[in-house]
């Protein structure tokens, strides 16, 4: 039956139109997200890297409630992640680019789990509830996500390793060791160390300076930078030309910031640079979200400004040299300061 002009009418004028059709898109949109995070979740996508009848999938994936597989399946089918054919399961091709792009997987099992849990949660602990533990029970997931902006973080340090002429690196909370690898690639006759408190993200940049065939010009440090500098510079074998600080800053408290930064300058030698890398808080929708993200975490978490970071640079002995967004229209920025040279004698 058609839908009369006069009834199309009577629906365009009843309430907010426009405003009802972008929450039935947004809506659309959530579901989409939580569809392949629940496809992740449960295991389908990975199961069926392999074509299985319902009665297979149902075993490998431990489903004891086959009718309700058999809707999910049909609900992906409609969805466009699955294709059945006579009973048999298989994955289309987008689904298979979601299992085959770690960052789109990363993306989707955040965005359908903490990244909007937040807000469903967000009631209760408005009324005093438990705060989030995302940053240590999903970090991985964080982390991950994290390498969707890693080639701007490593255009930039690639220019400060040619400007610089560094011979000794370091990453301070290196994580899987992807900047420290690049920064060695980017100076062959340079030396690092990278400094990281988890004993599993140590291990996994270990794994990445054996793969990349750099762990004879780096290592690993599992300790607190803080506990580093006050051992001094010989803990890493002497000063460092150029340091990292890369999604490191709002992890810890704005007071300690400055303790941190100060640390970090220490291992510098006389000129060395210091990069710190962050998302910042600006007036965008996705760094508010996050800043909200952080301060919903147990522990005082925030993202911090550009200009804040250029002054705790300075609070810790630095020159500021610069502050550097480093894509348009989003909030990642590099803030880099430099250790002063010591006045020549007559000066």
């Amino acid at each position: 039956m058609l839908v009369s002009p006069k009834s199309l009418v009577k629906i365009a004028r009843s309430g907010n139109a426009l405003e009802r059709l972008r929450a039935v898109r947004d809506g659309q949109a959530a579901i989409r997200v939580a569809a392949v995070g629940g496809a992740l979740s449960t295991g389908v996508l990975h199961a069926l890297r392999h074509p299985r009848t319902t009665a297979d999938l149902a075993q490998e994936i431990g489903a004891r409630d086959v009718e309700l597989l058999e809707a999910f399946l049909r609900a992906l089918t409609a969805a466009g992640l699955v294709r059945s054919t006579d009973g048999v399961h298989r994955l289309t091709s987008r689904s298979r680019a979601v299992l085959g792009d770690d960052v789109v997987r990363a993306a989707y099992e955040g965005f359908s789990d903490f990244h909007t849990g937040l807000y469903r949660d967000l009631p209760g602990q408005l009324a005093g509830g438990r705060a989030r533990e995302d940053v240590t029970r999903r970090g991985d997931v964080i982390a991950r996500l994290s390498r969707a902006m890693e080639p701007l973080v490593h255009d930039a340090l690639a220019r400060e390793v040619r400007e610089s002429g560094a011979r000794r690196v370091l990453d301070v909370g290196c994580g899987d060791g992807s900047h420290l690898v690049h920064m060695l690639a980017a100076a062959p006759e340079a030396h690092g160390v990278g400094i990281e408190i988890d004993p599993a993200a140590a291990a996994l940049a270990i794994h990445a300076l054996a793969g990349a065939g750099v762990a004879d010009r780096g290592r690993v440090l599992t300790a607190d930078v803080r506990e580093v500098a006050a051992e001094g510079a010989e803990a890493l074998g002497g000063p460092v030309d150029l340091a990292l600080v890369a999604n490191v800053v709002y992890y810890l408290p704005a007071e300690e910031r400055t303790e941190l930064l100060r640390a970090v300058g220490a291992l510098l030698a006389p000129g060395g640079r210091l990069v710190v890398v962050s998302t910042m808080a600006e007036d965008s929708a996705f760094s508010r979200h996050f800043d909200l993200l952080l301060r919903a975490q147990d522990g005082e978490m925030s993202l911090p400004r550009p200009d804040e970071v250029a002054s705790q640079l300075t609070d810790a002995g630095l020159d500021v040299t610069g502050i550097q967004r480093l894509a348009p229209g989003d909030p990642l920025y590099a803030v880099t300061a430099q250790r002063a040279r010591p006045e020549a004698p007559g000066t």
